[in-house]
């Protein structure tokens, strides 16, 4: 006979199971629609520019970026680089597959609790059901799109994941024979904690916490318990001690060096905290980027000062007098204390994927609170609500579509925020709507006078819009404020050239390489304005040079060529225009000139070649269609150089050799009355021209 099916703890696992499917699917379809999301913000410095990632290895990049000091998400991203390039839906893919792990963590780690010593006689029969419905709670929360849909943020899931995994598999050991192997696994969990996040110090203490909250009983039984445990769990501070040494404070953004006072940092950390308490109820509005404010003093933030400071005082007398409600206080203190303590962040007063491990003992909390109140209709009640945080989460995701997207929502729901309009006007910019960026940064500008970076971009934008003038004195308001940014002088130098100031121009490209002396495109350009001086070997040194630093920068091949063209050197040249149409095959301006050296070699096919897959790549080159036309008039082609010309024409109608060629084809196909207006308008810019003057007499009868 069949054996009957299992019941009761027979049955127990393939429940487990089912829940833990259930979330993950549930996780899944919440966050399907961020795996289009594109970079944004740090994502770019971390990930898309980050030439440390390139290969599979630890090392971070340097200090000041996402990955630096962390090289287990360095490592990931370097994974993802390897299997996909920068398409940045392989990156939320493992962002979200973490963040489903980190809920499943979560399952396991509240049932094993709830079914534990002191705890089983309560919550036993219901373990598996609170702990999944904390599990799914916290996942769906829609707080916590900003650490799972904002890529570079993988640091905080990650962390908290393997914080977690630290302790499920602790208190796995407590219960288990295999004790030892269980203790491995948390060590190894914690030591990759440390190697994500500096937010994993907490770890070791919150392990030491929970054993004696829900096994030893007291810290003693604790130590005596599992002496060799806490020694290797506390050795893992040293491995974040190296780290965060190693990154001279984060380069500069973070810790007592930082250019941000302690006092006015904690103050703000006042505002934040009861601020993700707000959010953690009710998440609206969620902000992307909360910009750079601090509190002026402790009378700006008096209720929240004395809110935390209250709840401090509560949780400590939670740890003295109610261990377990003390370690769920411990829990959210702990893991916020790196980011929200005295320590200052420059780059970020505020963030809400800060509270992503944190909100979960919130989390759960609530959780059972709502079963001990509502009882069985607890259930239905904490169902509607996962549905309700699940299409929160998606609706949120929304608002990432885009980089202009996300910072425009920024920007209106945190108006004083000059960041956010200042990366706005970036996006726009980015869009093509130059106007649109232009207006977002003088709103930045009248919002904090003194951003660079503001003024920088405003020039940028300027020029691009050809209005040099108005460009050079934005740059030179970004050099007022600060006096280092290479970036700026190398654009003033450029606007300077366009405007004919290129002695001064010389002196700021000097100047940028100074500060920055593997600035490629520095070199690049000072390589150009030399050339345009007539210095065409000091020039071509500039060119090698920037080559040199950059291997694959086509544009400076491309201007070495142009040097050795104007030295006469027309084979060498044209190697170079090869080389910078390799760099960059659509690189349609080296076809043209690798045309013009091809002819002057007398390689006539191949210049034809080159000006043909010119226009190809660009239909609007005129000097594309002027050269292929020339050709064409050395031919004796008048028919087919006409239409080139007119094209030309089209394009630039003041192009005044092409009128020249142009009245010279029809003439000889025999169409002198429409050749007459355009030897007339060539002759009105160029008088002397006396062959012309003559063919146009023969014309006129």
């Amino acid at each position: 006979m069949d054996a009957p099916p299992p019941t009761g703890p027979a049955a127990r696992p393939a429940r487990i199971r089912i829940l833990a499917t259930l979330i993950a699917a549930v996780v899944v379809a919440a966050y399907s629609n961020s795996l289009g999301v594109p970079f944004l913000f740090d994502d770019l410095p971390s990930v898309v520019e980050n030439p440390a990632i390139r290969r599979l290895s630890w090392t971070g990049g340097e200090g000041g970026l996402t990955t630096s000091g962390r090289p287990l998400v360095a490592l990931s991203f370097a994974a993802n680089y390897a299997l996909g390039g920068q398409h940045v839906a392989g990156y939320h893919a493992v962002n979200l597959a973490i963040h489903v792990a980190g809920a499943l963590c979560l399952f396991g780690l509240v049932r094993r609790t709830l079914q534990g010593p002191g705890l089983a006689a309560r919550f036993g029969p219901r373990a598996t059901g609170i702990a999944a419905a904390t599990a799914l709670l916290w996942a769906l929360h829609p707080l916590h799109t900003a650490a799972v849909t904002y890529v570079a943020q993988r640091a905080e899931s990650l962390a908290g994941l393997l914080v977690l995994l630290t302790l499920h598999a602790f208190a796995r050991s407590l219960d288990s024979r295999a004790a030892g192997r269980w203790q491995a696994v948390s060590v190894a969990a914690c030591l990759g904690a440390m190697a994500s996040k500096e937010a994993a110090a907490a770890a070791p203490l919150l392990v030491l916490l929970y054993d004696r909250a829900f096994a030893g009983g007291t810290f003693a039984a604790a130590w005596r318990a599992r002496r060799g445990y806490y020694l290797a769990l506390a050795s893992t501070w040293g491995l974040l001690a190296l780290l965060v040494l190693g990154t001279g404070g984060r380069g500069g953004t973070a810790g007592f060096g930082a250019d941000v006072s302690a006092w006015r940092y904690a103050l703000t950390q006042c505002e934040a905290l009861v601020r993700y308490a707000g959010l953690g109820a009710w998440p609206e509005p969620l902000i992307f980027d909360y910009g750079l404010d601090l509190a002026r003093g402790l009378g700006d933030v008096l209720p929240q000062a004395l809110a935390v400071v209250a709840a401090l005082a509560g949780a400590g007398l939670a740890l003295w007098r109610a261990p377990r409600l003390g370690f769920l206080a411990a829990w959210v203190f702990a893991l916020l204390a790196p980011s929200s303590s005295l320590i200052p962040i420059a780059t970020q007063t505020m963030a809400e994927h800060r509270v992503y491990l944190a909100s979960a003992a919130v989390v759960m909390l609530a959780v059972l609170f709502v079963h001990g109140a509502l009882g069985r209709r607890a259930t239905p009640c904490l169902a509607a609500a996962a549905l309700a945080a699940g299409v929160g989460a998606a609706a949120r995701n929304t608002a990432y579509r885009s980089e202009a997207a996300i910072w425009a929502d920024a920007a209106a729901k945190r108006p004083a925020n000059a960041r956010a309009h200042n990366n706005l006007g970036q996006a726009l910019f980015r869009a093509g709507d130059i106007p649109g960026a232009i207006v977002r940064y003088d709103r930045a500008l009248a919002l904090q006078p003194n951003y660079p970076e503001t003024h920088y971009n405003r020039g940028v934008a300027l020029a691009a819009l050809g209005r040099p003038a108005e460009a050079i004195a934005a740059y030179e308001g970004a050099l007022r404020v600060e006096p280092r940014y290479p970036e700026a002088r190398n654009n003033l130098a450029n606007a300077l050239v366009q405007v004919g100031r290129t002695p001064e121009a010389l002196a700021h490209y000097a100047s940028a390489l100074e500060q920055r002396p593997d600035f490629a495109e520095a070199h690049n350009n000072l390589g150009n304005a030399l050339l345009q001086a007539g210095r065409t070997a000091e020039a071509a040194e500039r060119f090698r040079r920037a080559l040199a630093l950059k291997p694959g920068y086509a544009e400076a091949s491309y201007n070495l060529g142009n040097a050795r063209a104007a030295a006469g050197a027309m084979a060498e040249a044209l190697g170079h225009y090869e080389r910078a149409i390799v760099q960059r095959p659509g690189y349609a301006e080296a076809h043209v000139n690798a045309g013009n050296a091809s002819l002057e070699l007398g390689r006539h096919p191949e210049a034809i070649a080159h000006y043909e897959r010119a226009l190809a790549l660009n239909p609007r080159l005129a000097d594309a269609h002027f050269n292929l036309a020339s050709v064409r008039l050395e031919q004796g082609r008048w028919a087919a150089a006409v239409p080139l010309l007119e094209a030309a024409l089209r394009i630039d109608p003041q192009f005044v050799r092409a009128h020249r060629a142009l009245g010279f084809a029809l003439a000889s196909l025999g169409r002198g009355a429409e050749a007459v207006p355009h030897y007339e308008r060539y002759l009105r810019s160029v008088p002397t021209d006396t062959a012309a003057r003559a063919e146009l007499a023969r014309l006129k009868p």
